[in-house]
């Protein structure tokens, strides 16, 4: 009875703010799925259209509504791209936890966002044991990306280039950290990230390393859980709030001035979808969301803006040329544009030359290239284009889940191209 209660009510939530909606068509122009396929079905004005009928579409064609909600990468380009204000994002993720809700989650779905995501013990028992057992599965396939695909060819991993799990994650190489502030007077908690943690883990090491070597004091626990856009996107609530919890309880024991990522999903997540899933909380608990939201900044926010990290020395020798990719929840959801490309440009040794469309989105959309890999991977070869027309020695791009779609994108092209943080840039191996 209480499922069904909060059923008509998310029900209710979701119709008034559906009413803003003009159908201008405004989204169509945005939205990077519609480019591909030119269905009205895909674009959010459609979904929308499907929506406002919710309560009667569950009963006819569940099925049906939820297959239509998937196809969605949850970029934010319609929302950004609409006149009217229309809180697309808060309107489709409450969409899928009612139609989710009402069928019930897949056993796979149960299995990754409550059994594994949930459990971060088993998570990384899990990761450790793939990384181990994953040389006799794949083949190296571009070196200068580091990029792998499968030795035999599998309906999950098709024609897929991917990096590798690494051998030893971020918190098995890093002890907690709670250091004092130094000459800065700052301190910051870091968010690691799932991918940041068991694909990139070099990444969050460069972090680490440029906080201490910049005097900022650091409370980093090892023991951070994701952030749960995962599960929410998947429709999943028990998880979601299961994970957001455990971040508050971890969080909640240290003492800092600003929250930073490395990975611009978890930080719009933290930052924007958190707080909209108040109903999901109780009123302490938003009261401490709303507290971590405001502290949350992208790493490339924090270094340019907060602690205005100084302009490197050059090496000498002839410059490297990076283009910079914007991630949709980076630029789209938090309007962090300028940040990214003045930490490349405090490396004089590289040369930042811009792409075509820059904010075009990657394809990647989580789970949506999982599902729907084909098309993921279609709507990333404009982005692959622009990449290649640059000549670029490096592709720069501040979401780890872009970085692996880049990866799989350009690994192919027989081109050096090296994909790569801005923080990566920044600190560089050498220095």
């Amino acid at each position: 009875m209480q499922d069904l209660h909060r059923l008509a009510e998310m029900l209710r939530e979701i119709e008034e703010q559906m009413v803003c909606c003009m159908k201008c068509g405004m989204c169509q122009a945005a939205c990077p799925l519609y480019a591909q396929t030119g269905r009205e079905a895909d674009v959010a004005r459609g979904k929308i259209a499907l929506l406002e009928d919710l309560s009667k579409e569950i009963l006819n064609d569940p099925v049906g509504v939820q297959r239509r909600l998937d196809r969605c990468l949850l970029c934010g380009s319609c929302q950004a791209a609409c006149p009217s204000g229309v809180k697309v994002m808060q309107i489709l993720i409450k969409a899928k936890l009612i139609i989710n809700s009402y069928l019930g989650l897949p056993f796979w779905q149960r299995l990754i966002f409550r059994g594994m995501l949930s459990r971060p013990k088993l998570f990384d028992t899990l990761s450790r044991i793939a990384a181990k057992f994953q040389v006799p599965f794949v083949k190296s396939s571009n070196r200068a990306l580091g990029s792998s695909c499968a030795r035999v060819q599998t309906s999950f991993l098709k024609d897929r280039h991917f990096p590798s799990l690494a051998k030893t994650p971020l918190h098995s190489s890093r002890q907690n950290l709670d250091t004092p502030r130094g000459s800065s007077q700052l301190k910051v908690a870091m968010f690691t990230g799932c991918l940041v943690d068991k694909l990139f883990p070099h990444l969050g090491e460069k972090v680490l390393d440029l906080l201490g070597r910049e005097q900022v004091g650091v409370f980093a626990p090892m023991d951070v859980v994701c952030c749960g856009i995962p599960a929410l996107a998947g429709g999943d609530r028990k998880a979601f709030v299961r994970l957001v919890k455990r971040n508050l309880q971890i969080f909640e024991q240290g003492e800092f001035d600003y929250m930073i990522t490395s990975c611009a999903t978890c930080t719009s997540t933290i930052r924007e979808i958190w707080p909209l899933m108040a109903d999901m909380f109780t009123e302490e608990e938003n009261a401490k969301i709303n507290q971590l939201a405001q502290k949350t900044l992208d790493v490339n926010q924090f270094l340019v803006d907060k602690l205005g990290v100084s302009s490197l020395p050059s090496k000498g020798g002839e410059q490297k040329k990076v283009t910079y990719h914007d991630p949709c929840h980076l630029r789209k959801s938090l309007g962090v544009v300028r940040q990214p490309r003045e930490l490349i440009a405090k490396n004089p040794d590289l040369e930042l030359q811009e792409m075509a469309e820059p904010e075009r989105c990657c394809g990647m959309g989580g789970s949506f290239n999982l599902k729907h890999y084909d098309l993921s991977r279609k709507i990333g070869e404009k982005k692959r284009d622009n990449i290649l027309n640059t000549d670029a020695d490096i592709v720069s791009t501040s979401c780890p889940a872009c970085m692996v779609q880049l990866i799989d994108l350009l690994s192919e092209s027989g081109r050096g191209i090296q994909v790569k943080h801005p923080v990566e840039l920044y600190v560089d191996d050498t220095r």
